[in-house]
């Protein structure tokens, strides 16, 4: 059971209930858990909704509108959800990331924390991105010359602000404790 009580829409105000109707249309999984509040992280937009509506507006400019391919969007979030070993994000992302084309033996290496066997140098280049600014907040001169080339200043503003923006959800989903829908398994014990 999440730390936050899980709110249900006719308990929302009128920006609340925005956030609820939002968050409903767009998600490729079920938004609505089965004791009929939010699941994942949307329950904490519903309880502070001056944030989680901006939040909410963020993943969607970070996923939906970027000039990045959403495969290596995906990419980028579960090296992100690993790196926290973030439960729920990795259920949800490395489901999505499967579904936009990452291979599961990429999938399944980035989750089991060594290193994946790209095809390619460009994802290469994108995971080890990701990998150093969480790991030491910063990107070494030859990796990002290398992202640079393939996604361009624009896509790398994009995925640092996506490596930060899921690194807060990550945050959000651990620190509420946010459980799996009921019957999923855990990717790491914890």
């Amino acid at each position: 059971m999440s730390r936050l009580p899980y709110l249900h829409r006719d308990q929302l105000d009128e920006q609340g209930l925005a956030i609820w109707d939002s968050l409903s249309k767009m998600q490729s999984l079920s938004a609505v858990n089965e004791v009929g509040g939010l699941a994942g992280p949307f329950n904490a937009f519903v309880h502070a909704p001056e944030i989680g509506s901006r939040l909410a507006d963020l993943g969607s400019a970070l996923l939906v509108r970027s000039s990045v391919p959403r495969r290596t969007l995906e990419l980028v979030v579960i090296t992100v959800g690993a790196h926290w070993k973030s439960e729920f994000e990795w259920y949800a992302h490395a489901q999505m990331a499967r579904e936009h084309g990452v291979a599961d033996n990429v999938i399944d290496a980035i989750g089991t924390g060594v290193a994946p066997p790209f095809d390619n140098d460009d994802d290469r280049a994108i995971h080890a991105l990701a990998v150093q600014l969480l790991e030491r907040g910063k990107i070494d001169e030859s990796t990002y010359v290398a992202a640079e080339r393939i996604v361009g200043n624009r896509g790398l503003v994009e995925i640092v602000a996506l490596c930060g923006y899921y690194s807060l959800i990550s945050f959000l989903l651990n620190g509420f404790d946010v459980p799996l829908p009921a019957g999923q398994p855990d990717q790491w014990s914890t």
